[in-house]
């Protein structure tokens, strides 16, 4: 079971996408991401396997949580620096968590 103490280490952020391109080197369908967290902690990127659900159109200025403390991870030539969270249904498919209204990017979630 996971402490409060460890929770509390997991640093999750609302951020904005701010780009979106497509990623034809994934092995499975994907998208690489660019998301502003705001100021203190400026902008990341991710890889998000997303693609059937959400076109890069509608992701453009979409607010997100993500995790922004996980150690960058290589997924073919490009480093994912924020874990995005999603619902996994039972597709597989994910469904992005979003604030229920706008909120200032970088603001933490608890």
């Amino acid at each position: 079971m996971l402490s409060w103490e460890e929770f509390e280490k997991v640093d999750m952020r609302v951020g904005t996408i701010v780009r979106v391109s497509d990623f034809p080197e994934a092995r499975v369908p994907a998208y690489q991401l660019e998301i502003d967290f705001g100021p203190t902690i400026g902008i990341k990127r991710s890889s998000a396997q997303i693609t059937k659900l959400y076109s890069k159109e509608t992701l453009l200025g979409k607010q997100i949580i993500a995790v922004v403390n996980f150690a960058p991870k290589k997924i073919a030539h490009f480093y994912s620096e924020v874990l995005v969270l999603g619902v996994v249904q039972e597709d597989k498919e994910i469904i992005l968590l979003q604030p229920e209204r706008k909120a200032k990017n970088g603001y933490q979630i608890h």
